[in-house]
């Protein structure tokens, strides 16, 4: 990981990815919600807005919107033509590569090929979302008019260090000098980092709980930052959680306002809260099947509490499927408890864990746990049973699950 490759290559384009002022986003968890939201609202407020958001859960065309619709198979097919020729260039004139050896990794191709897509578009403002981490991730090369942490949780700790503090470093990586930064609901020893990141950098940082705050449930709420409040909120987006992303998203929207260059009412912060959406995150994709990319195991407590506020009426199904990198143990013995069985399975990303392998990691725990086989096989068949199915542990499950049920 690294940022010298794109942003060299970049800066040879004529630096698309200044073309309009841009929201970053860092955080384990929640981060493609806060996105979602803050495009909205700021479309409903009449800006033309652009968004980059990582993993896909269908097709690569997610990854690049504008006005929250994907970019064409056709306008995608032209747009990684021209990326594929310059940066190959790009890379034979500075890496002495050969023309068949391709200078940019997966993930700086495809936020590289975001940020001309904005710039012919005429975007009015970028919403980007962080692939990994944030110091070194690709998208880190924007100089962001307002960047924000969500969470911090364990995960990817390969790549970002084997405690929160080394997890909350790699994130505070987004914080600009004079740029302000929000920061979500995260633990304190996170938050000590970030808050000394946001320091030594002169990047002021406006706290969850302490600079704006949540109240109410998730039929109605308030959101209170400095002088401003706004009572009577709706948010389409389900489970308790998304409040505190819902607050984290308009602390960004404030702060825009603030900055001068965005006029932003709050008939427009209403309609986009009201108005979002995010596709395998706690999504009814039918009246008893519930679908959620929870991976980790901050995202697997989340799904267990919203699990335990839903009523019971009958018998309840998990079909789980983990990434080969992930906690499972921990992940299903979270969510154990608001089930009656698991089912393994797995979808066709190489980083999933063989069915098998997740029913060795459950063994012990006090319900039935079996093997299921391949999500085209173990879907049917659940389905055809009475009684909820709660598929979770990995983005690209619910994908594969959203696929299988004709889901755009």
């Amino acid at each position: 990981m690294g940022l010298e490759n794109i942003r060299g290559f970049l800066l040879d384009l004529g630096s698309p990815h200044r073309c309009a002022p841009m929201v970053h986003v860092a955080g384990t968890n929640g981060k493609g919600s806060v996105c979602s939201i803050v495009d909205c609202i700021l479309q409903e407020a009449g800006y033309t807005t652009g968004m980059t958001l990582s993993p896909h859960l269908q097709q690569v065309n997610e990854r690049i919107r504008i006005n929250g619709q994907p970019i064409s198979d056709e306008a995608l097919d032209a747009l990684l033509t021209q990326i594929d020729g310059w940066s190959r260039a790009w890379g034979e004139q500075h890496m002495q590569l050969r023309q068949d050896e391709f200078p940019l990794t997966y993930f700086e191709a495809m936020i590289a090929a975001a940020f001309v897509h904005f710039q012919r578009e005429e975007v009015a403002a970028g919403v980007i979302e962080v692939g990994l981490g944030g110091r070194l991730d690709a998208t880190c090369v924007v100089q962001p008019a307002v960047s924000a942490v969500v969470s911090v949780g364990l995960d990817h700790l390969d790549r970002l260090g084997p405690d929160l503090a080394s997890v909350a470093y790699e994130k505070a990586g987004v914080f600009r000098g004079g740029v302000p930064g929000v920061v979500g609901d995260v633990p304190q020893e996170a938050l000590r980092v970030l808050r000394d990141a946001g320091a030594s950098r002169g990047a002021p940082l406006f706290v969850f709980g302490e600079d704006f705050r949540v109240e109410g449930n998730s039929a109605s709420f308030s959101w209170e930052m400095g002088s401003v409040r706004i009572d009577d909120l709706q948010l389409s987006l389900q489970g308790d959680f998304q409040r505190t992303n819902a607050a984290v998203a308009l602390a960004i929207v404030e702060l825009l306002e603030r900055s001068g260059v965005f006029t932003i009412p709050v008939a427009a912060r209403r309609r986009g809260l009201q108005r979002a959406r995010h596709a395998g995150r706690l999504e009814w994709v039918e009246q008893d099947l519930l679908v959620d990319g929870a991976h980790n195991i901050d995202s697997a407590r989340v799904l267990a509490a919203h699990l335990a506020s839903l009523p019971r009426h009958g018998p309840r199904s998990l079909l789980l499927g983990v990434g080969s990198d992930k906690d499972i143990r921990m992940i299903g013995t979270l969510l154990a408890p608001q089930v009656d069985q698991i089912f393994t399975t797995r979808c066709a990303h190489p980083r999933a864990a063989a069915p098998d392998e997740v029913a060795d990691a459950l063994s012990g725990l006090d319900l039935p746990v079996r093997v299921a086989g391949p999500i085209e096989d173990a879907l049917p068949r659940l389905r055809a049973e009475p009684g909820l199915v709660v598929v979770a542990g990995s983005l690209f499950l619910a994908g594969a699950v959203r696929d299988l049920l004709g889901k755009a």
